[in-house]
């Protein structure tokens, strides 16, 4: 039964018919995301179909102060779609349309619920493509919210850099747009900055304008493998500061490269791997790609593997994606625990040192990659959500992993998000600077519905 207050639950019902639901297994899909974070269900589901159904939503929540939660494509790490105070979500995975491009302009508008892979196969036939990859085929709307970057963040940025504008629900149902679609402007507060990363705390994004780019006129994609992390590393810091301009650089340790072969069928080198992916004309690649296998070689990297053709490169970048999957897969029934920190590039080598060290007495499976280019990597770890020796064991290895990126002038988190995972390390990394952010949260959302629990501690 819905703990809904009868008066909500009858308007909803009135107004979505059969969009609108409080089926348990429903529910539950909707109360957690693709990690080990604790399920919270919601009270009931929506599905909306367009921005004023969910104005209508959030006006009707907010006159009883029941909580909202925006529900994309589930697959955030952090814990952001628990209803940890029940309430509604408010799933946006209907609102998929592409409702303007501009090859001109190389601009977009779309729907939140379209996804990134959606967008591209649409852009394909007109020679562009959006380049945000945080490798799940997440919803746009829901990288916005958590300020996605991923693989090619190196050299195209995260989704910050690349929205332009948003339509934002607030609080109270009213409906607001930010932004615009000029290349830069100085009137007023900066108010798309304000929501992208906000985690659905301050209001609900229904629609995105973005930025497009063109498909390179050349493409390719390499392999090389070391002796040790610390010389993978050691490469990839010397491509960032010499400022080549590689689209994605990525670190594969050698266990993970042993779980992406058994999960994806392939037959690479179990050894600590760089993949490279060089865009750009013929003439610039190529040059690319002679600068980067010199400092290779200067770091004893092995041989390039090259992948040139489509399939090949796809092939690639689908096993990179998977790598959170690969991990979970050598223990059944587990689950992922996902730790992402970034540092400054120069910090990177003794970051991942401490890490490895701390991953040394670690008794579940567990591997590093990273987007190494920007200073940001991950561990994933497969635990048994049902073991609390095991998750108090990981929980502590995050901390220390956490407090150390702090120290060194890095962050909690470079990409998935606060949520409810990474609440307890947002005063150290800024301070008094987090009353502000409780300023702004209160101000904009008094009555504290929108998504409550994340972000912010309590």
């Amino acid at each position: 039964m819905s703990a809904l207050p009868l008066s909500l639950s009858e308007a909803l019902s009135n107004r979505f018919g059969d969009r609108y639901s409080i089926s348990q297994a429903l529910r539950e899909q909707h109360g957690r995301g693709e990690s080990h974070h604790t399920p919270a269900i919601p009270d009931a589901v929506v599905f909306a179909e367009n921005t004023q159904e969910v104005a209508d939503i959030v006006r009707l929540c907010a006159a009883e102060s029941v909580p909202v939660i925006a529900f994309g494509a589930g697959t955030s790490l952090e814990g952001h779609l628990t209803a940890v105070r029940g309430g509604v979500s408010i799933d946006l995975s209907r609102m998929a349309k592409i409702t303007r491009i501009s090859p001109e302009d190389l601009d977009c508008t779309v729907e939140a619920g379209v996804t990134r892979e959606q967008l591209n196969t649409h852009l394909r036939d007109r020679g562009l493509f959006f380049p945000i990859d945080p490798g799940a085929n997440a919803s746009i709307g829901g990288m916005t919210a958590t300020r996605a970057s991923g693989t090619n963040a190196v050299r195209y940025g995260t989704m910050r850099e690349n929205v332009l504008g948003l339509t934002v629900v607030l609080p109270n149902g009213q409906i607001i747009r930010t932004g615009g679609r000029a290349r830069k402007s100085s009137a007023g507060y900066d108010l798309t900055r304000l929501f992208v990363g906000s985690e659905g705390t301050l209001g609900i994004i229904t629609e995105v304008t973005l930025r497009l780019y063109g498909i390179p006129e050349t493409i390719s994609a390499a392999l090389c493998s070391f002796e040790s992390v610390e010389q993978a590393v050691a490469a990839a810091i010397q491509v960032v500061q010499l400022g080549i301009p590689v689209a994605r650089m990525e670190l594969m340790d050698r266990g993970l490269i042993k779980a992406v072969n058994a999960y994806s069928s392939l037959l690479l080198k179990i050894e600590d791997t760089l993949a490279f992916e060089f865009h750009g004309s013929p003439v610039g690649v190529q040059e690319q790609v002679e600068m980067v296998a010199a400092i290779v070689a200067e770091n004893n990297g092995r041989d390039f593997e090259w992948a040139n053709a489509a399939e090949e490169r796809n092939r690639l970048w689908k096993a990179r994606h998977s790598a959170f999957y690969a991990v979970v897969s050598q223990r059944e029934n587990a689950k992922g625990w996902s730790s992402d920190v970034c540092v400054p590039v120069s910090e990177l080598s003794g970051c991942i040192l401490k890490t490895r060290e701390l991953l040394k007495e670690c008794s579940v499976p567990a591997a590093i990659l990273g987007h190494v280019g920007d200073g940001n990597y991950h561990v994933v770890f497969a635990v048994d959500p049902n073991n609390r020796q095991e998750l108090d064991e990981v929980a502590a290895i995050n901390k220390k992993m956490v407090q150390y990126a702090i120290s060194v002038g890095g962050t909690s988190t470079g990409e998935h998000g606060v949520g409810t995972g990474k609440i307890a390390y947002l005063r150290a990394e800024h301070g008094d600077a987090v009353d502000l952010m409780a300023v702004i949260k209160n101000a904009i959302d008094p009555a504290g519905i929108m998504n409550p629990g994340k972000v912010l501690p309590n």
